[in-house]
Parts: C-alpha cells; structure tokens; sequence
C-alpha cells in the first residue's frame, strides 16, 4: 500500500505545473540512489553516486555488454541466468571457429553442480576478462559462502578480471552468507554489482534496478569503469522512469521494508511446500532456502521431456534446467511465485503424477 500511495502521488503531480518533471539524471535521482546505498550497503563503503538506477538488472546487464565490448574473455556459471551468455552472443564475443576466439573472445562455462557444491572449482577456470556470477544463483538456489566468495576475489585479483555480481536475490538468504560481493575485502577493486527491485517487491512489469560501479574498479590501463559505464547509460538510456523511482523509495522506506520482507517470507513458504513435496516422492531436491526456486533433478532424463511430461499431465509450467546451460540437462526448476492455492494444487498434481 506504501508504495501504491507514493506512486499515486507522484503520477498525480506530474498533472500539476510545480509537480511536473521531464527527464531525470540519466543515473537515477539523488534520494533514491541514497536510500539504496544506505539500506543495502551501510559500512561497505558504497556512496550514492557510486549507483545507477535503471530499468531492470537485465538491461544493465546489456549495458555492461556495451562497456566491455565484443574483444574479451568471460566466464559464467553453468547453470545460470540466460541473459549473461545470450547478451554476449549479440555483442560478438563468441565466434563459430578456433580462430574467430582471438578475434572475438569466448565463454567459458564455469560447471556448478551438486558434486561441487554448486561452486566452481576456479582452478580448472582459464583467465578470463569478465566473470559473471550470481549469488543466490537463478536456477540452482544456491548461495555462495563467505569463504567460496573471498576465494573468487582472489582469483580476479590474481588474474587482473571483472566480476560482474548478480544479488537480485539477496533478500531471499536465509543463510549467514554475503548479501552483496562488496563485504568481500578488496571486492570494490575488481567487481561491480548489479540488483533489482523485481523479485523484492514485485517490480518485474514495473521496471526498477540498480547497477553498483566502483570508483576503485579500474582497467588495467587505470582508467576507471565507471566513466564508461557513465558514458554508455547516459548514451543509451534517458532514466528510470519518475513514477517507478517513486516506488522505490517507497519500498525503502521502513514500512516498505517491512512489506517486502513479509511478501518474501510468503515465497519462502511457498518454496519449503515445493521442496516438502518433492522430497516425499524420493527426488534429490537442492536450492530453495536461499532462493524462490526449487531445482529438482531427474537424472538420466531430458530436461525438456520432463517438462513436456509435467505440462501434458499435470498443467504445471516447470523450466527445463538445460535452458540454463549445460549443466542444467537433467534437472527442472520449480518457481514458488505464484498464489498460495496455486501452489498447493501443483504440489497435489506432482503427487499424483510421480506416486
């Protein structure tokens, strides 16, 4: 309701002459860049303008494709979000031979699996340029550990890489692990963060991230990051929109603070009657305590016959884990978004599907 006020108030003085505003800062408006630097990085030694307020992490993701550019090597988890490996394909940086790799980089698939504990074994990872990681990761659940993330600073440190840090599930740790790679002593040396409001509070038609971009994040020519980062947004984006910077404040108001946790908390319960449930019909269950999704696996099956399996006979949309990579075939991923009598029907209909 917070943010719905806030909202309406905003929209309704854009109708006024002392309430209109036309283009804002392309990198977000100043109360509610501090506000996210003081809820989510208090005593991290992130400042307001070290923040960029967009449209979504997914675009920034984009963005950062732009900044770093087609001429690089990156690693990413395996299995992770789509958007890292698809991004970089349109920019260029994978190429169809051998030869193509010197022209225009590659990707290399960081395997993250049950055996490993859904962590990379960074000594078999070559250098590469760009890292991208998500901690709690989308599929898996998976979050990374204190121990697990100084040890990834360090491999960028040592190999002179950028990590590119997803915590758009932050909220979602149940665990005493980092909420942000920025309590990693010298993370703000070599990574940049990027978040979102759309599975906090609900923003994912509404729009509304942030990107977290160092000054001390430097190339190796010493040139800092974010002047590009700076140059491409204010080349190719106009700025939030008001109205939805308007909610964001909201949501970080104590009251929205409160609200958020509450609609969490209800995911996560929705999350332990997935696990509950796959776990009474005798599958290995891993993810859902630090994450909205359950990662079921069924070995020695195809992630896409699974799916069609489950949609043809129960009506319940699952994702195909290869739709995250190859270490995805295998496996499905199970969202607790939804209504709570949703939920429960899916539940009864898995049941009966695989008694």
């Amino acid at each position: 309701m917070i943010v719905l006020l806030f909202t309406i108030e905003r929209a309704e003085a854009l109708s006024t002459l002392e309430g209109y505003s036309g283009y804002g800062p392309e990198q977000g408006e100043k109360p509610l860049r501090t506000a996210i630097a003081s809820t989510f990085y208090s005593g991290l030694g992130i400042e307001e303008d070290d923040i960029f307020v967009s449209d979504g992490a997914k675009c920034d993701i984009s963005r950062l494709q732009m900044v770093f550019g087609a001429n690089v090597t990156m690693a990413v988890q395996d299995p992770s979000y789509p958007a890292y490996v698809d991004s970089s394909v349109i920019m260029g940086q994978t190429g169809q031979f051998q030869k193509d790799i010197e022209k225009y980089g590659k990707i290399e698939y960081m395997r993250c699996t049950p055996e490993n504990g859904f962590f990379p074994d960074l000594s078999k990872v070559s250098r590469t340029d760009i890292i991208f990681f998500c901690s709690p990761n989308n599929p898996t659940g998976s979050a990374a550990t204190r121990e697990q993330l100084t040890r990834l600073v360090q491999f960028a440190r040592d190999n002179g890489s950028i990590i590119v840090y997803d915590s758009a599930y932050a909220m979602y740790m149940s665990d005493d692990n980092p909420r942000s790679i920025f309590e990693i002593p010298g993370a703000k040396e070599v990574a940049l963060e990027t978040s979102s409001f759309s599975k906090y509070a609900g923003f994912t038609g509404v729009r509304l991230g942030w990107t977290v971009v160092p000054k001390q994040l430097l190339y190796s020519d010493g040139f800092p990051v974010v002047k590009d980062f700076n140059r491409v947004v204010c080349t190719s984006f106009n700025g939030a929109s008001n109205i939805c910077q308007a909610g964001g404040r909201a949501c970080l108001s104590p009251e929205g603070l409160k609200a958020m946790s509450e609609v969490i908390g209800f995911y996560k319960e929705n999350t332990n009657i997935i696990m509950d449930t796959f776990n009474s019909l005798g599958f290995n269950v891993y993810g859902g305590k630090n994450a909205p999704y359950v990662w079921v696996h069924f070995p020695g099956q195809s992630s896409w016959d699974v799916f069609s399996e489950i949609l043809e006979k129960t009506h319940v949309v699952t994702t195909p884990g290869s739709g995250f990579g190859p270490g995805g075939e295998g496996f499905v991923r199970v969202s607790a978004f939804g209504h709570r009598e949703n939920v429960l029907e899916a539940c009864r209909r898995f049941k009966q599907l695989y008694n």
